[in-house]
């Protein structure tokens, strides 16, 4: 059998006949290697498709207990001592692990990131509900809705729970640097930079850099300013995979390779292991706003541009009215409560009025429970030369503030001096979710770009506060915020608002 083809520049220089032969061979030969990385993915796929059938059989299970379905069934016999009910559950479990294989729903494209695993779970589920709620009705079998209509309820909301921890787990194993692919950057050496970094920030993703080719032609040490080891030049791609032990090609920079250079790198690895993968010249930008569209063999992808008006801002204005409106209903207690802790420790008003920035550019008095002494503001001038870990260039933020009285801090340290602002929300200045409302010193100092932040509604609760909070620098702050304000939906909201609780309970970054 053929050793692999080294080069693609040999590959260039081949006729046809030649480029398809050598194609043909470098498959071969890939496909016959033994691969030294544990091939993490196939296993973790078995883990998925042996926890739902459990999840799955569970569930239906105990909807054939509590769905009522008589012994017999017309129509339906036994099958080797199986009752009717038993074999409609049967039927019922390998139908739906069927769909959730077909819709792709443990793809390792997908999982542990991102939200196409949910949804292919939740699409796939209803399709066979529906086509099982249609059978139902026209069969007509007395407690087969019943029956299919616990079976839903239960096996839904099960399957994403199995899921979501199950996606826990996989979290914590990619930020130790395990169960992930391994990445071979491709490009220029600041877009090979600024894609590891990128990377970096998100270790769930399951991509960990382990080394890049550059334009340079260097064959040893690092990208400057990074622990990425240069494995080579553009001419050796296919060595540099093997030294590396890499299953991932990121091309970083278009300039650098001609569109046949990368056509003839995706014919040269191993199919099903080894993975190509191009990124555009294009950040931040969500999922939802990207489409891509094939145009005469192009892969062109279309970008959404942001809308801030229409049927989205009244669905996002109405849950702001009624979920602020039932939180205060429900907190009103412990408003309460605290009004009278704030009261009573010491001397001052319950609730601090500060004037800050809104929606393009408008002021409004920002309310929250009062966490410190009524001189802070003047006691700001003497702190903010302090040497600080905390905060950032623009944001004054410091920990263990003598500012802060005592049952101010514990209420920063659980965020329930912003309670108040749902007063706001209410009333329209702010909302749930949405970027970080500024004061006007801090505004002074945005660059031009920044101020896109109050194209919305400054929020309560947004990608900040969950990412971090007061731990992030300025650039991360504002990257956040940006993102926010472009790609925003009600989706993105509610899980934002997930995290939010999460991150209040474990008060990192809070103070």
């Amino acid at each position: 059998m053929a050793r692999r083809g080294g080069s693609m520049l040999r590959c260039n220089q081949l006729d046809g006949d030649g480029l398809l032969t050598q194609a043909i061979e470098n498959t071969m030969a890939t496909s016959s290697r033994v691969m030294k990385q544990t091939d993490w993915n196939q296993k973790y796929g078995q883990l998925l498709f042996f926890s739902d059938l459990v999840v799955i059989a569970l569930c239906v299970a105990v909807a054939q207990y509590v769905g009522g379905l008589p012994a017999k069934v017309a129509g339906i016999g036994e099958m080797m001592t199986l009752t009717a009910p038993t074999l409609v559950s049967v039927v019922v479990v390998l139908v739906w692990m069927f769909a959730l294989t077909a819709a792709g729903s443990r793809s390792t494209r997908h999982i542990g990131a991102g939200s196409i695993e949910y949804r292919r779970v939740i699409n796939s589920t209803l399709i066979v509900f529906g086509a099982g709620g249609m059978a139902a009705y026209f069969l007509d079998i007395d407690g087969l809705q019943r029956y299919f209509a616990f079976a839903f309820l239960l096996g839904l909301p099960g399957i994403i729970l199995e899921r979501y921890l199950w996606r826990n787990w996989l979290a914590a194993r990619r930020r130790e640097g395990r169960m992930s692919h391994r990445v071979l950057l491709v490009g220029s050496e600041a877009s090979v930079t600024a894609m590891a970094r990128d990377l970096a920030r998100a270790p769930e993703s399951g991509l960990k850099v382990v080394g890049a080719c550059t334009p340079s032609g260097a064959v040893a040490g690092v990208i400057e300013g990074t622990e990425i080891p240069v494995s080579g030049s553009l001419s050796n791609l296919l060595e540099s995979l093997d030294a590396v032990e890499a299953d991932t090609v990121v091309i970083t920079s278009a300039n650098e390779m001609s569109p046949s250079l990368v056509r003839e790198l995706s014919w040269q690895l191993e199919p099903g292991r080894q993975h190509l993968v191009v990124a555009p010249s294009l950040t931040d930008i969500g999922g939802p706003r990207l489409h891509t569209r094939p145009v005469a063999g192009l892969p062109l992808i279309h970008v959404e541009t942001p809308r801030y008006y229409g049927g989205k801002l009244y669905i996002k204005r109405l849950f702001d009215i009624l979920a602020s409106g039932a939180l205060i209903v429900l907190l009103a207690p412990f408003l309460l409560a605290v009004t009278v802790a704030v009261r009573l420790s010491t001397p001052g008003s319950v609730i601090f009025r500060q004037e800050r920035i809104g929606l393009r550019g408008e002021r409004f008095d920002m309310l929250k429970f009062r966490s410190m002494y009524m001189d802070a503001e003047e006691r700001l001038a003497e702190l903010e030369n302090v040497a600080r870990s905390e905060g950032n260039s623009v944001m004054f933020k410091m920990k263990n503030d003598p500012r802060v009285t005592p049952i101010g801090g514990f209420l920063r340290r659980f965020s329930l001096d912003e309670l108040p602002q749902l007063f706001n929300v209410f009333r329209g200045t702010m909302s749930i979710v949405g970027p970080r409302p500024p004061l006007e010193r801090e505004v002074e100092q945005y660059a031009q770009h920044v101020h896109r932040r109050f194209l919305v509604k400054p929020g309560i609760t947004g990608l900040w506060q969950v990412s971090g909070r007061s731990n992030l620098n300025w650039d991360e702050t504002v990257r956040l915020d940006l993102y926010y304000v472009e790609n925003w939906n009600l989706t993105g909201d509610l899980l934002i608002l997930w995290k939010t609780a999460r991150a209040v309970l474990g008060s990192d970054g809070a103070y």
